[in-house]
């Protein structure tokens, strides 16, 4: 084969493969939606149409948390500084859906006075190590943008905390001023019991050791706790339900079957009466439907 025919082939490959190749990333796309998802395996921000939650006002015995939230975050969207935050507790009590629902609250604030709005960007738990890539990204836009990682944790084997703890507090690169990370977690330091008392066993010196595993939700400046909910919280949260959907349900007779399904449960959270809700609401929709049958 000649040098020119080789050369022909060899452009013909390269082009090929610059088809096949993903864009790089690119922020442009975050002044287009108000949510994504970050993948990091093509190094994209996939934009998210509705996302998944329910509004501030189906969020019963958090008051002060959702203050605390709705605070910082509003102090974000106005361009003043505010803290990352940690939500931790009790299973079900609506930590997920405090962030994204005051998020969405804050972003209508925002429009009704004309200013910016938040952009959302959710990262999966495994995906932290890719969160330099984000960054390098989000640091080329001056839209301010909310880091969101749910139901985050670590194992005795996960090094991912490692990078978290840098770009929270400490490394060179830093966090970006137009980026905030919420995380929420049911364990108070992200690490299990077991693995800081493995290290501690082990270590030279126990207390740093110790210092090491908690210093991670240390670097959260917000760290908020919602803890299991009250038989009182619990009805609350189940009557604004009822009313929100328009239940045509008597009071005593709607608290009545929803002490009977917690109890069935072993639990009472808002996640319970959102289940609970669900179950009445198709019970109703079914009773309906048969006496229009009849």
């Amino acid at each position: 084969m000649t040098d020119h025919a080789l050369l022909s082939v060899l452009e013909r490959i390269a082009d090929s493969l610059e088809r096949m190749s993903p864009p790089p990333p690119s922020a442009d796309i975050l002044h287009k939606h108000d949510a994504f998802l970050w993948q990091a395996a093509l190094g994209v921000l996939t934009p998210v149409e509705k996302v998944s939650g329910v509004p501030l006002s189906l969020l019963q015995g958090v008051k002060r948390q959702m203050d605390q939230v709705m605070t910082n975050t509003r102090h974000f969207a106005e361009g003043f500084s505010a803290n990352n935050v940690m939500l931790w507790g009790a299973r079900g009590m609506g930590k997920s859906s405090l962030v994204k629902a005051s998020i969405a609250a804050v972003n209508e604030e925002q429009r009704a006075k004309g200013g910016g709005t938040l952009a959302l960007i959710e990262i999966q738990r495994d995906e932290l190590s890719s969160l330099p890539k984000l960054l390098a990204v989000l640091r080329t836009t001056k839209r301010r943008c909310i880091l969101f990682c749910d139901d985050l944790s670590f194992e005795s084997q996960d090094a991912d905390y490692k990078s978290l703890k840098s770009v929270l507090d400490g490394g060179i690169g830093g966090r970006p001023e137009n980026v905030l990370i919420y995380a929420t977690s049911n364990r108070r330091h992200l690490m299990p019991r077991d693995m800081i008392e493995n290290e501690t066993g082990s270590a030279i010196n126990p207390s740093e050791a110790i210092e090491e595993k908690v210093s991670l939700s240390d670097r959260f400046g917000l760290w908020i706790g919602l803890y299991g909910a009250t038989q009182d919280d619990y009805l609350a949260i189940v009557e604004a339900y009822a009313a929100y959907y328009k239940l045509p349900v008597p009071r005593d007779e709607l608290c009545r079957k929803a002490l009977q399904w917690a109890m069935a449960r072993g639990s009472r959270s808002g996640r319970v009466a959102s289940q609970f809700i669900s179950d009445l609401s198709a019970e109703l929709g079914s009773r309906r439907a048969e006496k229009q049958l009849v």
